[in-house]
C-alpha cells in the first residue's frame, strides 16, 4: 500500500512539472490569474479537480 502511495505522488509530482517545463509563460500567466480569484471560486475550482481525479480513477479501476 505505501508503494502504491508513494507512486502516486510521483506521479502527481511529475504531471504537476510538466507544464512549467514546456510552458514556463503560459503557466505563470494562469497563476496570476488564480490569484485574482476569491476563496469561494478557488474551492469550486479545487473540488471540481477532486471530482474529475476521481471519475478518471475509477475509470482505470
Amino acid at each position: 500500500m505505501l508503494i502504491e502511495l508513494g507512486s502516486a505522488f510521483a506521479l502527481v509530482f511529475i504531471i504537476e512539472g510538466i507544464l512549467p517545463l514546456i510552458a514556463p509563460n503560459f503557466w505563470r500567466e494562469t497563476f496570476t490569474k488564480m490569484i485574482d480569484l476569491n476563496n469561494d471560486q478557488l474551492r469550486i475550482a479545487g473540488l471540481f479537480s477532486m471530482i474529475m481525479g476521481l471519475l478518471i480513477l475509477i475509470m482505470v479501476r
